[in-house]
């Protein structure tokens, strides 16, 4: 018998249906922004550039992105539970085929010499010690250390890395105060902070380009 933690449930995300369980973040309506934000820079180029996705969760994001622009995708996600959602929501969208999933650590996840135009992420990104106002999120899902950033600088470090010049990172953050943090952080000269699309004083997405 399925037990309540593992019961999959289901939500509109966009163009999507999307499938998840309690061992996963629930997707947040307003995170769609960020999905509209990358389709919205992805209309630049038509030259079929793909899109990367890191910390997928259940893929919602990426996948809602890559379906309303046409692009293949490529999800990278540590939780194989997770991970297992995105394929599963790839599939019930009919974009399986474009899609490619990674598990893994993000450093780890992609090859040398491996470039995008757009990368979208959303890390944890709360500090540790106030998780505990969200007691039904799975930790490993908001937790992003002592100063809320340590999967946002691994974030930073792969699109210093695998960023093609020209293209740019959409960055979920803790709202504006930490998007100020998040820009004392670009100590490489190949990254630069740009516009901060503010949700509300806690929530926010920050693009950030690839000189």
């Amino acid at each position: 018998m399925t037990t309540s933690t593992t019961t999959t449930r289901t939500c509109p995300f966009g163009p999507l249906v999307v499938e998840y369980d309690a061992r996963v973040l629930t997707p947040r309506p307003w995170t769609l922004a960020q999905s509209h934000w990358a389709v919205e820079v992805l209309s630049d180029y038509d030259d079929g550039a793909r899109l990367l996705e890191l910390c997928a969760g259940a893929g919602h994001i990426g996948l809602a992105a890559a379906v309303t622009a046409e692009r293949d995708l490529l999800q990278v996600e540590l939780d194989p539970v997770a991970a297992a959602y995105a394929a599963s929501n790839a599939r019930r969208a009919g974009w399986s085929e474009h899609v490619e999933i990674r598990v893994g650590p993000l450093q780890a996840a992609l090859q040398t010499g491996e470039r995008f135009r757009v990368i979208v992420a959303d890390p944890p990104y709360l500090r540790s010690e106030a998780i505990e106002r969200w007691p039904l999120d799975p930790v490993r899902a908001i937790d992003g250390g002592l100063d809320g950033l340590d999967l946002v600088r691994a974030c930073l470090d792969v699109a210093a890395h695998h960023l093609e010049p020209g293209g740019c990172l959409l960055l979920q953050v803790a709202g504006p105060s930490q998007a100020t943090q998040v820009e004392k952080l670009l100590a490489t000269p190949v990254l630069k902070a740009g516009e901060v699309r503010a949700i509300d004083p806690e929530r926010a997405i920050m693009r950030i380009d690839h000189t």
